[in-house]
This record gives structure tokens, C-alpha cells and sequence, in this order.
């Protein structure tokens, strides 16, 4: 046991060692372009750990989180915006003049604070999934009916979204490439180096925050729900409070990503609330392994970087390669890819091709049973 203990940690170590080489190594190797593309996978990474903490450790699969991902990503854009209207007139976005619209709605008028901007492009989206999971946990709606509630969810926020031309720009988004920020376009190559950089630093440090919350007696507690809920309350705890918190923190960490992925990718639209979007997010973390954090990051970069190579060589091909991964994971690998490695599953396999696998705790049986065979 402690031997499987301490082979995890140093595997841990040396993926950790790699990923943090590969980020340094990044800009001086990589053009722009692919630099870009980078940068919005790690920031990716950052909604998967959300999803990995609520779905890996809770056992709570929400279908919803672009919901808050796009949250996160529209408190980014309108600040952006209104840093960028000074020059048109009322000093508001040149969109609004398309549908009339002579003065700034309220709800814009804080954006134009950087602070509360920073602070709602958490803040905001964790509300959400907080009044949203509470409204759910205390009915105790789980299981299948919880991912379906949450689907619908997300359905409603789409549509209400596609629909607000005139407050947010409906279906055409607010775009961020072209707006300035300290005097500089968002979209210029300089930037966007300063964008991979933070946005590398905040996925350390959002794993770090993920790792601490579930390394405790909170942690303990989200595993217990995940395993028997039932036996969790009648030991006297409350389900309820515990799954709307880890519910606040991954959409506190999907609106953080969602502005980060939005300042990169040029634009935040209702389209980051479709379906399909938001169950990528859970194959991220189903592919790279559930429960295990690391896998979430490794999922979500690896997955969209081979999404983009794949999708220039063969554009038609990926939807068939990414339901082939999943088919993959659900049946042979249930515990993801790094949950295989990590669980001596390279042995495994070895074994089932006819290697042997010596015994770690008393080798020497394996010697004497070769003896008696001889005899």
C-alpha cells in the first residue's frame, strides 16, 4: 500500500514536471497562433477541474456548465467593452447604436469598474450555480434527473441569451479582439503572450485550490455523498449544504475560465451555452480520469488539442474519434486514462498479454512455484 502510495505521488510529480517544462518551453517553440490555442485549453482546463470536483468527487453530473462558463466570459467582455467606448458616442458600444439603443443599460454600468469586474467574473456565476443547486439539493434531486434538470437549465439560459439583441447582442456576441486594454489591442500578439502566461499561472493555482478542498474532512465528505448519500445524512450531515457548495465552487471556476477563454478566443456568445459544449466538458474529464484532478487538465488540453490537428487534416473525422474515446473510456476504462496508469493497469494489460507479474509482497513464492513446476 505504501509502495502504490508513493509510485502515484512521484507519477504525479513527474506529470506535473512535464506539464510545467512544457508551459515554460511554449513560447520560445510555439508560433502565436498555436500559442493562442494553448492558452485557451488551459483555460479550459479550469471549468474541467470544476466539473471533475462535482462529477468525480460528488458523483453530481451536470450538463449545464456552460451556463456559468459563458457567465464568466460575458462579466469579461462587457468590461472590455465599456474600456473600449470612450471614443463612440454616449461612450457606449458601437452595437447598441445597430438597435437604438441611446443609453446604457444598468446592469453594464458597474462593468466599468475593473475591480468589480475581477470580482464578478466569479462571483457571478458561483451565485448562479449556488441558488440554482439549492433550489435542486434540498428537493433531493440526483442521479439522471439532476443532469436532466441541469440540461434544461442550460436550454433556458441559451435561449434567453440568443435572445437579448438589444442589452448584449443576442445571438452575435460581444466580441473582445478589437477592444484595448492598458492602451493595447486584446487581440494583438503581445497580449495574448501576457494572456497564456496568466492564464498557465491560474491553472496551477486553481488545481492547488482543488487539491486543498478535497484533500480534508471536506473532501472525505463529497466522496461519502458520491458513495452513499443516505448513510452521509443519517450520520448527521447535511447533503444539501455540502453539494451547493461544491456546486459554487466549480461554477465559481468555470466563470473564471469562461473570461479567460473568452479574452483569447476574440468573443463570448450564447453558443458557449449549447449542449454539446458543455458535454465536451464532461468527456474531458471521463477521458483524462474522474476523481483524479490532474487527469481533468490533461483530458481537456489533450483532447481540444487533437480536436484542432485532427479537425485541419480531417474536418469531418473528430466527432466520430471523440465518441470512439468515449465508447473507449465507458467500457474499457472506466476510470479514465490516468486513472488506468495509476492503478497499475499498464501491469494489467502486461499480464493479459502473457507477461508475468512478479509479486511485490513475498517474490519468493513466485521463485518456489517455478521450482515445483520444473519438478
Amino acid at each position: 500500500m505504501k509502495n502504490s502510495f508513493t509510485n502515484k505521488r512521484l507519477f504525479s510529480f513527474l506529470v506535473w514536471a512535464a506539464i510545467i517544462a512544457a508551459i515554460i518551453a511554449a513560447p520560445s517553440i510555439l508560433p502565436v497562433f498555436r500559442l493562442n490555442l494553448l492558452g485557451r485549453y488551459l483555460s479550459l482546463a479550469i471549468v474541467a477541474l470544476g466539473v471533475d470536483l462535482i462529477w468525480g468527487y460528488t458523483g453530481l453530473l451536470s450538463l449545464g456548465q456552460g451556463i456559468f462558463f459563458a457567465l464568466g466570459g460575458y462579466c469579461a467582455a462587457m468590461f472590455l467593452q465599456l474600456n473600449s467606448a470612450t471614443n463612440f458616442p454616449n461612450q457606449i458600444p458601437e452595437f447598441f447604436g445597430l438597435y437604438g439603443v441611446q443609453q446604457l443599460p444598468f446592469f453594464w454600468e458597474p462593468f466599468r469598474s475593473s475591480l468589480f469586474t475581477l470580482l464578478a467574473i466569479w462571483i457571478v456565476p458561483a451565485s448562479v450555480a449556488a441558488i440554482l443547486g439549492f433550489l435542486v439539493f434540498r428537493n433531493r434531486i440526483k442521479g439522471v434527473y439532476f443532469s436532466i434538470l441541469t440540461q434544461a437549465a442550460l436550454l433556458v439560459f441559451f435561449n434567453f441569451f440568443n435572445g437579448q439583441q438589444k442589452l448584449i447582442n443576442g445571438t452575435n456576441g460581444l466580441k473582445t479582439d478589437v477592444t484595448l486594454l492598458f492602451g493595447q489591442m486584446v487581440g494583438s500578439d503581445s497580449m495574448q503572450r501576457y494572456f497564456f502566461w496568466i492564464t498557465a499561472v491560474l491553472v496551477i493555482l486553481a488545481w492547488f485550490f482543488a487539491r486543498w478542498i478535497v484533500r480534508d474532512r471536506f473532501g472525505n465528505i463529497l466522496i461519502a455523498i458520491r458513495d452513499d448519500e443516505a448513510r452521509v445524512r443519517f450520520t448527521g450531515y447535511n447533503p444539501t449544504l455540502f453539494k451547493t457548495i461544491v456546486f459554487a465552487i466549480a461554477g465559481g471556476l468555470a466563470g473564471i475560465s469562461g473570461a479567460l477563454y473568452t479574452i483569447q478566443s476574440g468573443i463570448v456568445s450564447p453558443q458557449f451555452m449549447t449542449v454539446p459544449f458543455s458535454i465536451e466538458m464532461v468527456i474531458w474529464v471521463a477521458v483524462g480520469g474522474r476523481g483524479t484532478l490532474l487527469g481533468a487538465i490533461l483530458g481537456a488540453v489533450i483532447i481540444n488539442y487533437a480536436k484542432s490537428l485532427v479537425s485541419e487534416a480531417l474536418p469531418a473525422s473528430w466527432m466520430f474519434i471523440q465518441g470512439g474515446l468515449f465508447i473507449l473510456v465507458v467500457t474499457a476504462l472506466p476510470e479514465g486514462v490516468l486513472g488506468w496508469m495509476q492503478s497499475d493497469g499498464p501491469r494489467n494489460l502486461l499480464s493479459r498479454l502473457g507477461v508475468r507479474r512478479p509479486l511485490s509482497t513475498y517474490p519468493g513464492l513466485e521463485e518456489r512455484g517455478k521450482d515445483e513446476v520444473k519438478l
